[in-house]
């Protein structure tokens, strides 16, 4: 790329909000790319009191120290592609703390969740922080982090804690509840997030629980923007363009956010903004569960085994294109009940678009972390739909992305060059690759007997069962493109 030729659009920030009304929980690079985006075109519009308090509830306090050394001040520089740019500076942080474990902040923000002036609590902790089973849904009470807060509820750890705990303080005050907005990739977001607070709140009290069931709004969204890892590479190339910000984000231009209309104590007026404000969220977040997040999950899991390191990189191949259009085609697309005006078609021609955006650098590490906890709402969920109506042979992609998923937990790619596997249940794929090695069979069968990832419908169901076996003997065979042809000899829809 030349950096002489890259086309700048600058977007400085107008105002600094004049009070906090949102507490986020999460403070992340999507968080920051995203929500705080939204809010800061809010705050250039009109001057108000919609300020926010973002939170690292992680055991990392770096950023926060790094925003507040910027005077909360960071740019997010917005790629289309590699010679065009959008720098915004976003000041809409009013406040960053830190209260991961053992954070100086954790009464502090606990104080700012039950000031009266907080309306809407905004949350990024991913999957894996609602501490819900992926399968059932329930309430992971054995995990560590839940079993603290549980036992010491005036000083939480999780952030379904920290809800439970500040909407306790906000009731013995006689103060309204704020609303809790879930941001984060899970089908019903909201009701899963109600369901995690309300569970650990019965622990606790069940008058308190009953009150927060009868007056804490949960509403669902859909959010949407690629927005990869910062690199030492990213931040060289904003130094060219003369952004000297170690809090700032690099991201795709488009961005999407779908909200439920479900906000008692009032909200922003986003939908100047771009926020699509509706009754139902869920046609829009099954829709990019399914077909972006799904697809992401293909070339995560079968692209870091061939060794390819980026998401452009590897639907370069027509291959990984060939897949992909298959698993969009014949089934994801077929399980949808798509929102008024989508076309799936030309929704996923898009994404092939933004999937090839070689300035993101997008990272198939990044979207391969916590697949124990993303596949059950992006593949496994319509796979059942396509059991029920018997159509084995059109659950191709899927076998082959849940049998790349199997060799991908062993820690290695197929060519043993090592690689980490970052997922709360990576002591348990340890053991069961340490007990069942080579013998593929027994390993497939191990692995769908996980009840916190497959629905029994999925491993009970010999076709599934020796389609995923047999994807997982192509690969160790021949490799993944290998794997993809035997596939579409055997489904000639996926050679189309």
């Amino acid at each position: 790329m030349a950096e002489t030729r890259i086309q700048i659009e600058r977007q400085p920030a107008r105002h600094v909000p004049s009070g906090i009304g949102i507490v986020h929980l999460g403070l992340g690079a999507f968080h920051r790319a995203h929500q705080a985006v939204y809010l800061q075109r809010c705050l250039n519009r009109v001057q108000g009191d919609w300020g926010i308090c973002s939170a690292n509830i992680r055991s990392n306090r770096t950023l926060v120290d790094q925003l507040r050394a910027g005077d909360l001040r960071y740019h997010v520089a917005e790629y289309s592609d590699s010679e065009h740019v959008t720098l915004r500076e976003i000041t809409v942080i009013a406040e960053a703390l830190y209260a991961g474990p053992d954070g100086p902040d954790r009464e502090a923000l606990l104080t700012r969740m039950r000031d009266p002036a907080v309306r809407i609590v905004t949350l990024t902790v991913t999957e894996k922080g609602y501490f819900l089973s992926p399968s059932s849904g329930e309430l992971l009470t054995d995990a560590a982090p839940i079993a603290h807060d549980i036992a010491n509820p005036e000083s939480p750890d999780t952030a379904p804690g920290m809800l439970v705990e500040a909407l306790a303080r906000r009731r013995t005050a006689g103060v309204a509840p704020f609303t809790v907005l879930c941001c984060d990739n899970m089908p019903h977001n909201g009701q899963r997030t109600r369901r995690a607070v309300i569970s650990l709140a019965r622990h606790r009290e069940a008058a308190l629980a009953d009150w927060i069931d009868a007056n804490v709004a949960f509403p669902s969204s859909m959010v949407d923007r690629i927005v990869p890892a910062m690199t030492d590479a990213d931040r060289q190339r904003l130094s060219a363009l003369g952004v000297d910000d170690p809090a700032a984000v690099v991201c795709e231009t488009f961005s999407q956010w779908v909200v439920e209309e479900d906000f008692p104590l009032g909200r922003p007026d986003w939908e100047a903004d771009g926020v699509e404000m509706v009754a139902d969220v869920a046609p829009f977040e099954t829709m990019k569960l399914r077909l972006l997040n799904g697809a992401h999950s293909l070339l995560a899991y079968l692209g870091a085994l061939a060794g390819i390191e980026t998401v452009d990189a590897a639907v370069a191949r027509p291959a990984f294109r060939q897949l992909l259009q298959h698993y969009w085609q014949q089934e994801a697309i077929p399980t949808l009940s798509l929102p008024a005006g989508a076309d799936a078609n030309v929704y996923t021609d898009s994404l092939l678009a933004r999937f090839g955006n070689d300035s993101l650098r997008h990272r198939l590490q990044q979207i391969a972390m916590d697949g124990s906890q993303k596949l059950p709402q992006r593949w496994l969920a319509s796979g059942v739909e396509r059991l029920t109506a018997e159509h084995y042979s059109d659950m191709a992609a899927t076998a082959l992305g849940v049998a790349g998923w199997i060799r991908y937990t062993a820690g290695t790619n197929l060519a043993g060059q090592p690689h980490p596997v970052d997922d709360p249940m990576a002591g348990t794929f340890v053991e069961l690759h340490r007990r069942h090695g080579d013998d593929l069979p027994a390993l497939t069968v191990a692995f769908l007997a996980l009840d916190a990832v497959f629905p029994t419908a999925l491993r009970e169901d010999p076709m599934f069962v020796k389609t995923v076996t047999t994807a997982l003997e192509h690969l160790e065979a021949g490799g993944v493109e290998a794997a993809i042809a035997a596939l579409a000899s055997a489904n000639p829809e996926l050679g189309k």
